[in-house]
């Protein structure tokens, strides 16, 4: 007897179309997690519907699940935001990766050298995935953390990351992106991206000022494991009210690039 697929990935392209051994409800309690983000951490049935194009009245069974569970709640009955025990789903692992467990105690140094905040990321889809951090001060209106995400195309350890990415994925990432002018000096358009990809990868850094937020400045570099491959970024943040882009690039990056080949001595 062929098991009927709902709704979460209807369609003759759905790859799971006839496999008894998915689960379509355990996906779709994933994309109803997977929904909130840094940028909208309270979310309505509605929303999260339309998001993921899961029917409203699987989300509401979806959140009610997770409620009963300890992972979501809605003080006011219809925005629904996580709660602390989502950490628990992926922290544990985050913080005990070969990579974070082995480049914290650099990250640190490099903190307190340069008195500001530094940070080690992974690609994740379209996101960059914080892994290891270091946090001087708070200088982001959104707190981060290990496990925190952000768009990776307008990130400066995104940036490293996507630049060192082959030819056909690129592609494949700028032709799905939606890009937000987060503020007047984001970069607006996927010409104008890809045209900053290429200067990434010739010079070996991003520097991104206040593209994300302003106030913010930040410059990465790449973190080359033995075979040659750029497994990860690692970056410094600062205030640009304090930290010019020029002090950014004399100051900081040589230290920055110092700790990327400590660090990269440590990946395997």
């Amino acid at each position: 007897m062929e098991i009927q697929r709902d709704e979460l990935a209807a369609g003759d392209g759905d790859p799971f179309k006839g496999d008894p051994n998915f689960m379509a409800s355990l996906a779709r309690g994933l994309e109803v997690i997977q929904a909130f983000t840094p940028q909208r951490r309270q979310l309505s049935i509605s929303q999260i519907s339309q998001k993921t194009g899961i029917p409203r009245a699987a989300v509401r069974r979806c959140l009610y699940t997770l409620g009963k569970l300890g992972f979501v709640y809605a003080e006011d009955g219809k925005y629904y935001q996580l709660r602390p025990r989502i950490l628990s789903l992926g922290h544990a692992y985050l913080a005990s990766t070969p990579l974070a467990k082995s480049t914290q105690p650099v990250l640190k140094h490099l903190s307190e050298m340069l008195n500001e905040s530094c940070s080690i990321a992974t690609l994740d889809g379209d996101d960059i995935l914080y892994i290891a951090r270091a946090s001087s001060s708070r200088i982001m209106t959104i707190d981060l953390d290990i496990g925190s995400r952000l768009p990776a195309w307008s990130t400066s350890m995104g940036r490293v990351l996507l630049s060192y990415l082959p030819e056909e994925q690129l592609n494949d990432f700028l032709g799905r992106i939606t890009m937000i002018r987060y503020t007047p000096q984001t970069v607006d358009s996927v010409s104008k991206l890809r045209e900053e990809l290429k200067r990434v990868r010739q010079q070996g850094y991003a520097l991104n000022d206040q593209e994300l937020e302003m106030g913010l400045r930040s410059i990465a570099v790449p973190l080359v494991n033995p075979d040659g491959a750029v497994v990860a970024a690692l970056n410094v943040g600062v205030h640009a009210g304090q930290v010019s882009a020029q002090e950014l690039l004399t100051r900081v990056l040589p230290k920055l690039q110092t700790a990327a080949e400590e660090l990269s001595l440590l990946l395997k």
